[in-house]
């Protein structure tokens, strides 16, 4: 069955896989010939024995392990992550004042959830991992795809996850240093300790690292009910008076509301994270968009409630001047116990860490799939059925983006690049309304949402271009537009000379990482 079933694959690539399924096969042997021995019974011709794993290892494919608390603790806790106890200063200090700051929290949250709608409609008409990537395929074709891919595997995933892992890092180091800003190398290296730590996780198994994102949500949820509760106790006390006259000295430049809505999205980033998982969701046209309409209302309430409870506690001179917004709340409320806030603040965003490394690997395993990447980064381990070189490359690149790291830097580039792509794929959706009305829809939604949300999306596009332009807006579209030579040199021409290169590397990290092609390649 096992040679049968390779005829798909170059000589390197069968010779690899025939390797790796002996040394499996060896393994395996030995394990049973020494539970035998210990029983008593040692088995001489293991041959004759069934062997339970060998349909696994034959259905090498990603398996359906994402219920729907999972997904929805996916959603959740990508998007509470470091977002809500950074952003909210650079919010109001784009805004400049109270009331406008939390009407774009507000707005933020509408935002994401009429894209997220859009999101469930396409997610369950075209049901395939990747997030936006099969669905610029299915509208467009194979070159806005692939600009996608090119453009998120290479900057905007790996540059997330290190964003929320310097997050991750500056929380974890601050009770260590009062007073003053922890030094740049220990936020680093600890932030290069914990990308190293998810990684493992996700490579090791689906299901722990669902285990991890659904314990991590909790304890976040958590943190949040604290600060949310200790908030109403405030209002009832009468702690108004940073909320009275809220709109006086308010900035309502094209540009600046612009930033504003930067910021605030950024923390809203994660209501389309479970379109990167369809394929390993089970029941994903139920699922998809039942987890979607539960989780973004949720987070939007938190989100206003928290910055409505920030503002009882602190003047907005006071919040921006304020280097952990949520840690400042903490020891003004909660002392003695404000050490949970730093602590639970932690695991918030250590668990949006890991949801962005879970579907940042299947967006790369995806576009490997499809050929827009080294063969490689398709392949999944036969043993734990993860796709841990995407995994692996991802973790990589997110190390190397924290070296020369601006927290507020790369929120903006990522903001910019993100939500021009976001624009696009909801634009698929209209054309695929007139191009592919043979799609089955089990969720269809009006079509002036995604109207609106293409309109909002270019808004967010142009409006910090036109109000204040910078350099490095046009390198960022330089680098997009450069995937085109890419795509011309590596995937449509397809040197022979990238193939005898790529050959035997490949080989060896197949059988380095005890990696194979899924099904669907052969």
């Amino acid at each position: 069955m096992i040679c049968s079933s390779l005829c798909g694959y170059t000589r390197q690539h069968r010779k690899a896989v025939l390797i790796i399924f002996l040394l499996l096969k060896m393994r395996e042997d030995k394990t049973r010939n020494r539970k035998g021995t210990k029983n008593g019974n040692v088995i001489k011709n293991p041959e004759t024995h069934s062997h339970q794993s060998g349909d696994e290892v034959k259905a090498t494919a990603l398996q359906k392990d994402v219920g729907l608390i999972s997904g929805i603790c996916l959603i959740v806790g990508t998007m509470i992550g470091s977002g809500i106890f950074i952003s909210p200063k650079s919010v109001l200090l784009n805004t400049g004042a109270v009331g406008p700051c939390l009407c774009v929290w507000a707005a933020s949250g509408v935002l994401a959830t009429l894209g997220a709608l859009c999101y469930a409609e396409l997610g369950t008409m075209i049901t395939k991992s990747g997030g936006e990537y099969p669905y610029l395929m299915e509208a467009f074709g194979p070159i806005p795809a692939f600009l996608y891919s090119w453009t998120s595997v290479v900057v905007l995933k790996p540059s997330s996850f290190a964003i929320i892992s310097l997050s991750f890092a500056e929380y974890s180091a601050a009770p260590f240093y009062p007073g003053c800003s922890p030094p740049t190398i220990i936020i680093k290296c600890l932030a290069a300790a914990s990308i190293l730590l998810i990684v493992i996780v996700n490579s090791i198994s689906v299901k722990l690292a669902s285990y991890v994102q659904n314990f991590f949500t909790g304890a976040k949820l958590i943190i949040i009910f604290v600060i949310i509760g200790a908030g109403i106790v405030l209002l009832a006390q009468g702690n108004t008076q940073h909320l009275s006259n809220a709109f006086e000295e308010s900035k309502t430049s094209f540009g600046a509301i612009g930033l504003a809505f930067y910021n605030g999205l950024w923390a809203y980033d994660g209501w389309n994270q479970l379109n990167f998982i369809t394929e390993e969701l089970k029941n994903p046209r139920r699922n998809l968009p039942l987890a979607i309409i539960i989780g973004i209302p949720l987070v939007t309430v938190c989100y206003i409630l928290v910055n409505i409870a920030y503002f009882t506690v602190m003047s907005p001179t006071e919040l921006l001047q304020s280097q952990a917004v949520a840690v400042t709340f903490g020891d003004r409320v909660l002392y003695p116990v404000s050490w949970i806030v730093p602590l639970f603040v932690v695991f918030s965003t250590f668990g949006a860490a890991n949801g962005s490394c879970f579907t940042a690997g299947r967006l790369i395993y995806v576009a490997g799939r499809e050929g827009h990447m080294i063969k490689i980064l398709s392949y999944i381990s036969v043993r734990r059925f993860t796709p841990s070189p995407a995994i692996i490359f991802n973790g990589i690149l997110s190390i190397i983006y924290i070296i020369p790291a601006d927290i507020n830097t790369l929120i903006n580039y990522f903001s910019f690049a993100g939500w021009g792509f976001y624009g696009v794929t909801v634009l698929a959706l209209i054309v695929m309304r007139f191009t592919r009305k043979d799609l089955e829809r089990p969720v269809k939604v009006p079509i002036f949402i995604p109207v609106i949300v293409v309109v909002l999306s270019f808004y967010l596009l142009l409006a910090p271009i036109i109000d204040k332009p910078e350099w490095e807006y046009l390198y960022c579209t330089a680098f997009i537009l450069s995937g085109l030579v890419v795509y011309l040199l590596f995937v449509h021409l397809k040197f022979s000379w990238t193939r005898k290169v790529m050959g035997p590397i490949t080989m060896h990290l197949q059988m380095l990482m005890e990696v194979v092609p899924t099904e669907e390649q052969q």
